[in-house]
């Protein structure tokens, strides 16, 4: 098998090729080409450690495999970064396993990606105002990969500990953009597009901060009980997803579910706008993609990095 591991990942995988693997995997998905497994997440009862793995099939490019690990929350004492992951990829003729990838720094750009395919197709004609609700590891990548694919002008941001405000104002810096320090009225009220990404279990954006047309890009709710967003704001909005299954049980919007808010058939499928199949934001005032992170999508990536690891020769082979 070969086997790329994560020191190398940084020189192949670009935000470009991210945001190419996962618009693609949307539209397989939407297309009933790919399917995703039933995610396992487990508390191991050690180091307050959250464990797991994603698995898929993509028909359509015959991608097989699975990602696991998941948040280590004490690991900065090691030296290291929460967020631990390995993908597995296996021959689906033979079932043998192909590729073993490091999956750190392929989470945060699919991550990021993902977020940026809806802003893509769900933000707001004219959108010049970029709001981001959280300055954790994962927030720069979400800033680059959201300025990639739309011309902001300003970023404004907001953080629970504000002493680490000093990400996002280094990262639009780096993208030749102004940024502010404002609060959630502020943020909710001028930001064309918001990028939430935090460990929230409380609602944060509040349905009375929002005004105006507005995409939100809610990617922080990946667990049961987490939670970014006021389940009215949830209620007012037209509702897309990665996947409806985990949207309603794990995703952002269990919460409007759970007060009988919304029903499941108004949440939709992002890969469906990317597939043409549906118009995405029409006359709604305000959209919501609810990103709860699905296997397909590390498995794109990871494939992805395989091709490009072979060409450029830094994939190592082993015997298994």
């Amino acid at each position: 098998m070969l086997v790329v591991a994560e020191k190398e990942i940084a020189g192949l995988m670009t935000p470009e090729a991210a945001f190419e693997a996962i618009e693609a995997i949307f539209a397989s998905m939407a297309r009933r080409k790919a399917y995703n497994f039933p995610v396992v997440r487990e508390a191991i009862g050690h180091e307050d450690a959250l464990y797991g793995f994603k698995g898929g099939f993509d028909a359509s490019a015959l991608t097989l495999g699975l990602k696991a690990g998941g948040y280590w929350p004490n690991n900065q004492k090691h030296n290291l970064i929460n967020h631990q992951s390995t993908i597995f990829l296996f021959d689906p003729d033979t079932g043998r396993v192909s590729a073993a990838v490091g999956g750190n720094l392929l989470t945060a750009l699919r991550t990021a990606a993902a977020s940026a395919v809806s802003i893509k197709h769900l933000a707001p004609k004219g959108a010049k105002v970029l709001g981001m609700i959280g300055a954790g590891h994962q927030s720069a990548f979400q800033m680059r990969a959201a300025a990639n694919v739309h011309g902001f002008e300003k970023v404004i941001g907001w953080n629970p500990h504000p002493e680490m405000l000093s990400r996002l104002a280094d990262t639009a810096a780096e993208l030749g953009l102004p940024f502010e320090a404002v609060e959630l009225d502020r943020l909710g009220a001028e930001a064309d597009v918001i990028i939430s990404i935090t460990s929230s279990f409380s609602p944060l954006l509040m349905n009375e901060h929002v005004k105006g047309p507005t995409h939100i890009a809610a990617m922080g709710t990946d667990t049961k009980g987490k939670q970014e967003l006021d389940p009215a704001l949830v209620a007012r909005a037209r509702v897309f997803t990665d996947e409806i299954a985990q949207s309603i049980s794990i995703g952002e919007c269990q919460h409007a579910i759970a007060s009988g808010l919304i029903k499941e058939e108004q949440i939709s499928e992002l890969g469906a706008v990317v597939a043409g199949d549906d118009p995405g934001r029409g006359d709604a005032e305000v959209t919501i993609f609810d990103g709860t992170g699905v296997g397909l999508q590390d498995l794109a990536v990871a494939k992805a990095v395989v091709e490009l690891a072979k060409q450029n020769g830094a994939a190592q082979e082993v015997e298994i």
